[in-house]
């Protein structure tokens, strides 16, 4: 990692249930993707970089996550209720140390294809923005029920719009967020608890942080990778997908 003053922390959300997955006794991070459990493929490229912590968020079959990473060298969080991903990263932030400055938050089940140079480049974008949020973005042929990046003329991020809340025209977007995130420790502790509860669902997202950061004139910064390998794993179907272009990735090396 290149050398600057901050002082990196990262927190790996672990504690859904993946009902779609039908896995009743394991948590679908621990699922394999290449033979290796896909939760371990984002932390051992965290642990080559050195961060000064890593928190994994554990909720349903905690023990099967703590299992699988018994020999890595991380702090486990307790999501007691899954009330959503900004509620998770509440539970998270309670092992994060006080020294830490600025705080990587990833999915466990959809961050297997990250990079340490895409890592590097985020963080960096965060660095020279004087950024409090900065967030990955990638382009995908087929947006279909991911959330749109909307931008203004000048090219700045005014939403991130759902797949029931967007129009025609915001529905032919193909920059999409995948959940991958940098934050200042102060915007998070900052804003954390004032992440409104969805009416609907009952939960905290944390796709609600970028809104808030926009109302109160926070800075905010992207770093649009393009078309880089991604594929989020909720069904059996999407594993396999996954590992179709791993496998196509490891052919290119």
């Amino acid at each position: 990692m290149e050398e600057h003053t901050k002082k990196l922390g990262a927190i790996i959300l672990a504690a859904g249930k993946g009902k779609r997955m039908q896995s009743k006794k394991i948590n679908k991070v621990t699922l394999p993707l290449a033979d290796k459990p896909l939760i371990l493929h984002a932390i051992h490229v965290l642990e080559k970089m050195h961060f000064n912590a890593i928190v994994i968020v554990v909720g349903f079959a905690k023990e099967s996550v703590k299992q699988i990473l018994k020999n890595s060298s991380v702090f486990f969080a307790e999501q007691t209720k899954r009330l959503g991903t900004g509620h998770a990263v509440k539970a998270g932030m309670t092992k994060i140390p006080n020294d830490i400055t600025d705080v990587l938050v990833m999915q466990g089940d959809d961050s297997h294809f990250y990079q340490e140079t895409m890592i590097n480049k985020l963080i960096t974008a965060h660095i020279d923005a004087h950024a409090q949020l900065t967030f990955l973005t990638i382009a995908v042929e087929n947006p279909y029920g991911l959330g749109r990046v909307i931008r203004d003329v000048h090219k700045e991020v005014v939403a991130i719009i759902e797949e029931k809340d967007a129009t025609q025209k915001q529905k032919e977007v193909k920059e999409i967020n995948p959940a991958c995130y940098i934050f200042t420790e102060s915007f998070l502790k900052k804003y954390l608890s004032k992440i409104p509860k969805s009416p609907v669902t009952g939960e905290y997202y944390l796709t609600s942080l970028i809104d808030i950061a926009i109302k109160n004139k926070e800075k905010v910064a992207t770093m649009q990778a393009g078309f880089m390998p991604w594929r989020g794993v909720n069904t059996p179907e999407e594993l396999q997908e996954a590992e179709k272009l791993y496998k196509r990735m490891q052919k290119k090396v």
